[in-house]
Formats: structure tokens, C-alpha cells, sequence
């Protein structure tokens, strides 16, 4: 069986030629890395989204516009010319301008996913000329050609079994002698027209491709060494974690640790592909592998914080012995491809937490007017901000004795907004308001993990 490894380095991780540079040392000295996966140029994405909301003056626009030229030439003027190349990256940029400036006319999420994608086009051309000047057999590939997508612009769901049949017919052939660079967090519909699947989603574009490709071993490649027991930037005692299972790492991506895109290890887990998480600023310093399982399974493993949490209570006496409202209330947001982190319900009331940081890629925030209105015409509905998710993440919580006690025994100073438990083993979750988010994600890490 071939050995197949897919490398995806985030935009810190090619931010200019420096950072471009200890990318192409790790894809060169690994000669199973035969796919590369790119993101946009730290703070591309940013300037793209600010530009196709189409609300920039003259003068500010032109500022975007320069920083984002600035970039690029930076990366540019470090290597060794290439007209073709030049031309390339001239012409995106020429693109993005037209596109903006059409934005102020009018903009929409199909023009904003295509200007927003603009990022990773630059960056995947600047890194696969890296390559070919340091001596290596490497090919520029528009991954619209292999992800396909739905139409949902902002945040596409994509079609496993069409991306499957056409990573195998276009790329797999050439696997053997060359390096394949190409874009995360873009696809394309059945119409050819770009997608993107919301921020953050090139680590789950890597793992979309290696689950297409069969590969052997999936690399994220960022800022920071590995997946900690908590924000190190939070708590100076934090310690990074050698080996985690698919399970904790999941938890711990969906509720806030933002060294993985939530999605990323499903199609991992889908194949049995191991995944590990370094730092493409200190390759040596090693990192973390998971797996579908690890040598140890402690109770508690590492506390995760989600920020910008948004508590929705929704009030019916309606529900008192009734059949069918949540029924109507998922219903609801169903049809606005809303979901529901944690939920508690009462008799006559219900109350269920939002990631409210805007999930599509333009920035729009989750909780529109119109899906307030619709659950208005429903019940009544209560809507509190400023609020934090803790999730303590380990194993087998729900079975052992006195783990609710040991937790709250340790935050009895803390007022707990909300609190989910049981449902999973692996994790205990709550809510707490913003002000404390960061003494209580210090208090549980010093009272239960050391």
C-alpha cells in the first residue's frame, strides 16, 4: 500500500516567505507529503471579507487594497522572478479589485465567496514556486476541480462520493512523482461556481482530501506545537498533549480549542486516519497525534472555551404537557441550518446556546432577525450575550462517581449560568458570563489537571 501523507499549514503558517520557507523545509523532508494544502496568507481573508461587504469609501478601499498588494509583493520580491508567476498574482489582484468594487454596488454570498477565496489562490501559487525553486517536482491544482460542493455560499456542505470519484480520476495519478499543492476552505457546486465552508475550513478540506485520497496520515500545521491541556495564553501551566483520542479531540474542537476546524477529524475518523497537529515554526518540538485510540484515557484531559456565546430562552406555557414544540422549534432552525451547542428544557420554557462568532465565511452572525421573528410568532423569546462556554473534556465522566462534586466543588465562587452533563462521557459543559470565562477555565485546570 502506498504511503500517502496530506500537509495542510494554516495562514500564520505562510504569512510571508520567511514563514513560507519552514513550510517547504517539513512538505521536502517528508517524501510521503505528496499533498499540500494551503490558507490564505495571514490577514488575506480578513482584508476579503471587509472588502465584499461592499461598505468601503474610495479611500479606504484603496488602503485594503494596498495592504493586500503589499503581501503578496513581499513574497514576491523573496523569490526569484518568475514573469508567469508575477502575472498570475497580478492578475487575482486585479480580480479582487473588480469584485469589490462591485460589492459596493451590490454584493451577495455567491460574490463574496469568490472573492474571499481569492486568498488561497495567491498563496498556493506563491508555495508551489517555492517548491519548484528549491528543486522540487510540485503542481499547482485549483481544488474547485476536486471538492465538490451544494450551493450554500458561506458555508457549502460538500458531496463526499463526487469528490471521492474526482480526486481518484485527477489527482491520485499523479501522486507517485509529485508534489500537489491547493486550496483549503474552497469548492465549487455543480454549476462551477465557488464555494467556501465557513472560516477556519482548510484543516477540513486536508482531511476531505485525505479521506479521498486514502492517505495514510493527515498533518495540521500551525502556530503553536500541538494541542494543549487549555489555552497556554489563559493558563502558564498549560502542558501540550503527546496522543489524544478522536473522541476528546472532537469534543475539544467543538467546543472552542482553536488549534482544529470542528469538522476536521470526520472524514479522519470515517478512514481510521491518523492525524497530528505541530507547529511549522518549531517542526522539532514534536506535537500531537490523535487517534481512534491512546494508551491512556484520563478522567480529565483539558478544558475548552468557546467565547461569544449567545443564550436563547425560549417561554410557552404552550409546552406544559404538549406534544410537538420542540418539534416546531428545531424545525425552525432547521430550515436556517442553525445548530444548537447545549440545550436544558422545564415545563414551560426551554433554553439552548448558540455559537454566535458568525460562522459563515462574510462574517454573518448566526441569530438573524428572521429567525427571531419566525420563533416569535412561536413563543416568547428571551436573547442574553456576554456569555462563555467552558466544556471539561476527558473519559468515561459520566460513569464515574463524584465527578459532578470534584467540578463544582472547585468553581463553588462562580455563578454558573447553564450546565449539560451526561450526555457525553466525554466531556461536562456550561455556561459562564465573559468577565469570569478566564478564572474559571484557570480554576478548573488547577484544581483537576494540575
Amino acid at each position: 500500500m502506498t504511503v500517502l501523507n496530506v500537509a495542510k499549514f494554516g495562514g500564520t503558517s505562510v504569512a510571508d516567505a520567511t514563514a513560507m520557507g519552514c513550510c517547504a523545509d517539513i512538505v521536502l523532508a517528508n517524501p510521503a507529503t505528496r499533498v499540500v494544502v494551503l490558507s490564505a496568507s495571514a490577514g488575506v481573508t480578513n482584508l476579503l471579507v471587509t472588502l465584499a461587504q461592499g461598505e468601503l469609501g474610495d479611500e479606504a478601499l484603496g488602503a485594503q487594497l494596498a495592504q493586500l498588494t503589499g503581501i503578496q509583493q513581499r513574497i514576491l520580491d523573496a523569490l526569484s522572478p518568475n514573469p508567469e508567476l508575477q502575472a498570475a498574482i497580478y492578475a487575482q489582484l486585479a480580480e479582487i479589485e473588480a469584485m469589490a468594487r462591485q460589492a459596493r454596488l451590490h454584493t451577495d454570498a455567491e460574490l463574496a465567496d469568490r472573492l474571499i477565496a481569492c486568498g488561497e489562490m495567491m498563496s498556493s501559487r506563491l508555495f508551489t514556486e517555492l517548491l519548484c525553486q528549491r528543486g522540487a517536482k510540485a503542481q499547482w491544482v485549483d481544488v474547485r476541480r476536486l471538492l465538490r460542493t451544494d450551493s450554500r455560499f458561506g458555508k457549502a456542505s460538500v458531496d463526499l462520493d463526487a469528490t471521492r470519484s474526482l480526486c481518484q480520476q485527477e489527482i491520485a495519478p499523479l501522486l507517485g512523482d509529485t508534489i500537489l499543492v491547493t486550496q483549503g476552505f474552497i469548492g465549487s457546486d455543480e454549476h462551477g461556481r465557488t464555494t467556501t465552508l465557513g472560516r477556519g475550513g482548510s484543516d477540513y478540506s486536508a482531511a476531505l482530501l485525505g479521506e479521498a485520497l486514502d492517505a495514510s496520515s493527515i498533518e495540521i500545521w500551525t502556530d503553536v506545537p500541538g494541542i494543549y491541556t487549555t489555552d497556554p495564553r489563559l493558563v502558564t501551566r498549560a502542558r501540550p498533549i503527546p496522543e489524544i483520542s478522536f473522541a476528546e479531540a472532537a469534543e475539544m474542537a467543538t467546543f472552542g480549542a482553536k488549534v482544529l476546524h470542528p469538522s476536521t477529524l470526520q472524514p479522519a475518523v470515517r478512514r481510521d486516519i491518523p492525524v497530528f497537529v505541530g507547529s511549522s515554526r518549531e517542526p522539532a518540538a514534536g506535537g500531537t497525534w490523535i487517534r481512534a485510540t491512546t494508551r491512556s484515557s484520563p478522567l480529565f484531559r483539558a478544558v475548552a472555551l468557546r467565547r461569544n456565546q449567545v443564550l436563547v430562552t425560549l417561554h410557552s406555557p404552550n409546552m406544559f404537557h404538549a406534544y410537538g414544540f420542540l418539534a416546531e422549534v428545531f424545525g425552525i432552525l432547521a430550515r436556517h441550518r442553525i445548530s444548537v451547542d447545549l440545550i436544558t428544557t422545564s415545563e414551560v420554557s426551554v433554553s439552548l446556546t448558540l455559537d454566535h462568532t458568525g460562522s459563515q465565511s462574510n462574517g454573518e452572525a448566526t441569530l438573524s432577525d428572521k429567525v427571531l421573528a419566525e420563533l416569535g410568532e412561536l413563543c416568547k423569546v428571551k436573547v442574553e450575550s456576554g456569555l462563555a462556554l467552558v466544556a471539561l473534556i476527558g473519559n468515561r465522566m459520566s460513569e464515574v462517581n463524584g465527578v459532578g462534586s470534584q467540578v463544582f466543588a472547585t468553581l463553588q465562587d462562580h455563578n454558573i449560568r447553564m450546565i449539560c452533563y451526561g450526555a457525553s462521557a466525554h466531556n461536562l459543559c456550561f455556561l459562564v458570563g465573559e468577565e469570569e470565562a478566564a478564572a474559571v477555565v484557570n480554576r478548573l485546570h488547577q484544581g483537576l489537571l494540575g
